[in-house]
């Protein structure tokens, strides 16, 4: 995919918003930020270069007999993202549940998913349906749901500046858009929440261990 970030247009603009605020671009603390900031940038938008079904498809293997299980649930990744309002991160954890049709998604392919989608300007609403839709369509499964949990530094440094406040939001397919199976899911998340990354991931959801390999 072609490179969209022009970094000679972010340096000459991070120049501009520094003389905007009154600032000398040119005094020895900020000669280096334009370029600092366009390293930064490459990092943080680098999903934009991403195909995330893409990414999905290409970490899927078939599933035999048995070794579906009729639930996976990856708990605890760590993701962050640029809110696109105000051009502030919002970090945060992802929760992924999909019901296994004919294949199966490595563990670590669905973070690789997350990351790809969360780094570019974003909403976390659309966050997740994004996520969803990229493991639905690459992975083929009968139902995906993902659960965000994040702390946005525009709610956290700005305005009523409220440093505790997280923002949940839920999205899913198939399914486990239906009621009963949502609210399965979303207890089998909960019932592992703070235990760490893995822990109790297949516990309890019919998952075989063969689900976890790393595609």
């Amino acid at each position: 995919m072609t490179q969209r970030m022009d970094r000679a247009r972010v340096e000459a603009a991070v120049r501009e918003l520094l003389a905007g605020i009154g600032e000398d671009p040119d005094r020895p603390g900020l000669e280096r930020t334009p370029q600092r900031v366009a390293d930064a940038y490459t990092e943080f938008f680098r999903g934009l270069d991403q195909d995330a079904t893409q990414i999905a498809r290409d970490g899927t293997v078939p599933a035999g007999d048995g070794e579906r299980g009729d639930l996976v649930i990856v708990r605890d990744i760590l993701f962050r993202s640029v809110c696109e309002h105000h051009l502030l991160p919002f970090l945060g954890t992802a929760h992924l549940a999909y019901a296994p049709g004919e294949r199966l998604i490595g563990l670590g392919t669905l973070a690789r998913v997350v990351e790809a989608l969360a780094s570019r300007p974003q909403l976390q609403e659309r966050l997740g349906e994004q996520v969803v839709q990229a493991v639905q369509e690459g992975l083929e499964a009968r139902g995906v749901l993902v659960v965000l949990d994040a702390q946005h530094q525009c709610v956290t440094t700005r305005g009523e500046r409220q440093t505790s406040s997280t923002t949940v939001t839920v999205a899913a397919s198939g399914i486990l858009a239906d009621a009963a199976g949502r609210a399965e899911a979303i207890a089998l998340i909960g019932a592992g929440a703070g235990a760490g990354a893995g822990a109790g991931a297949g516990a309890g959801t019919g998952t075989d261990t063969g689900a976890g390999a790393d595609v």
